[in-house]
């Protein structure tokens, strides 16, 4: 199938989200909000936050104006393609706008999510289901936005004069110009979230100290102002930064492996046309997930008496539904696309999304009160501060292991020598005098390569506590 046709999903499924995404916010606003006191409390948090936030931005706009006019001179003398400042402005605003929508929902839901759970029917469902979408809100807006940046600037430099070269160079030129607006995102997502999250542990340091040290205030006692402080901390660092810095991660991630598939094809002397499947992949599987996302959205639902095993149960459905159809639709994509060695390329993807949800179970077991490792710390605490501190510091220490050895383990077996795959050739180049012999073909090129890294998972010792 044409690519470039295939290429229309990517701003189809922009949309989508973000009308999702708006349904899901409106719907929040719809709910109750509950009584006065909730309705005041839930209202000093949403005053701080997003006087925070303003003057976050208006800092941050600052350096964006500096950068972009250095990038401008840059243009100015040819070093630079013209587009580039707008590109990292826009990526800039995408993602601080991203945080912003998304702390602002968080902020409003907070009081309605706590309403819907007194409901002593179905309060842990309505609750559960009303916090979820609401959280859906952002992440919603970060695919809607980041396909949206991404299909637009694709369009513009692909239909304008902006870019002159032909053939392959010429989407090499695209997708290197398109990494600059992933620039714009990182470096507000660098702001967003050190600079909020400075805040925020800031305030819960102060709100410990103060309220339960000096005031004996129980933790989250809302006469406690700083306990106030700490959950606008929580809404800047943990929403609105997040929500920049998933935006960075998400553009940044389509964004380089199409330039990786550009300067694949250009330096192996592919035909454009491949070229082309190879840009196109990595945002047609992203819009594709961004749209088979919103089902496992729908499939978040809990029973009234459910406890946190099952309360994390009904999360880990809807997401893992979502996994799963994407490694099919994946598939599906790329035989489509008819890339040549498409069945190695998705064994890729369905690795990545194992890891990605190993990676989390990962974490769920480290932090989870069910788990051994949060009850050894809890067990330490009888014995004094000094032996929690330690054995907190030690439980952390270790649960970083896992989840730098899975992505390693993982990328490992793409560097083993495999026989070569009929019907693909590296190009000779100048630098050689002869092409690599079959013993050297890197394992990515053999269509069933993504089995052996389970065979070096397999080698890793468990990590003892």
């Amino acid at each position: 199938m044409n690519p470039e046709i295939l290429f229309w999903i990517v701003p189809f499924a922009s949309v989508v989200a973000l009308a999702f995404a708006a349904k899901f916010f409106f719907d929040m606003k719809k709910a109750d909000e509950g009584n006065d006191r909730m309705k005041e409390i839930a209202g000093y948090v949403r005053e701080g936050a997003m006087a925070y936030l303003k003057q976050q931005y208006k800092i941050v706009s600052i350096f964006f104006v500096i950068i972009a006019v250095v990038f401008g001179i840059m243009a100015f003398y040819g070093l630079q393609n013209n587009i580039v400042p707008v590109a990292f402005l826009t990526g800039g605003i995408f993602s601080g706008l991203a945080g912003f929508i998304g702390m602002k929902t968080a902020t409003y839901a907070s009081g309605r999510v706590a309403q819907a759970c007194r409901d002593e029917k179905d309060g842990l469902n309505k609750g559960l289901q009303l916090a979820f979408r609401s959280g859906a809100v952002l992440g919603l807006t970060v695919v809607g936005f980041g396909l949206l940046d991404i299909s637009a600037w694709y369009l513009i430099l692909d239909n304008t004069g902006l870019v002159a070269a032909e053939g392959i160079s010429r989407l090499t030129q695209i997708t290197t110009i398109m990494l600059t607006f992933g620039m714009g995102a990182s470096l507000q997502a660098l702001f967003a979230r050190v600079g909020g999250g400075i805040y925020t542990k800031a305030a819960d340091v102060g709100a410990d100290l103060v309220g339960k040290t000096e005031y004996h205030f129980n933790e989250d006692d809302p006469r406690n102002p700083a306990t106030i402080a700490d959950n606008v901390g929580d809404n800047v660092g943990d929403v609105a930064g997040m929500g920049a810095d998933l935006y960075e991660s998400y553009a940044g991630s389509i964004l380089a492996s199409a330039a990786l598939g550009a300067a694949a094809a250009a330096t192996a002397g592919w035909a454009y046309e491949t070229g082309l499947q190879l840009v196109m992949a990595p945002m047609i599987i992203g819009a594709i997930g961004a749209l088979l996302s919103v089902i496992g959205i729908f499939l978040v639902r809990t029973k009234p008496e459910a406890n946190q095993t099952q309360l994390m149960a009904a999360l880990n459905f809807g997401i893992n539904v979502s996994g799963v159809l994407i490694a099919l639709a994946s598939a599906g994509i790329l035989y489509a696309l008819g890339i040549e060695n498409w069945l190695g390329l998705w064994g890729s993807i369905v690795i990545g999304l194992v890891v990605g949800i190993a990676i989390g179970k990962v974490t769920e077991y480290y932090t989870s009160f069910e788990f051994k490792p949060v009850k050894f710390i809890a067990e330490n605490a009888t014995t004094g501060p000094a032996t929690v501190i330690i054995s907190g510091i030690g439980v952390g220490m270790i649960s970083t292991c896992r989840p730098v050895v899975l992505p390693v383990a993982s990328c490992w077996p793409y560097s083993w020598p495999t026989p070569a795959v009929p019907g693909i050739t590296p190009r000779n180049t100048s630098r050689r005098e002869t092409p690599p012999t079959a013993a050297s073909t890197p394992l990515c090129t053999t269509p069933l390569w993504w089995v052996t890294p389970w065979v070096t998972l397999s080698r890793i010792p468990p990590v003892p506590l």
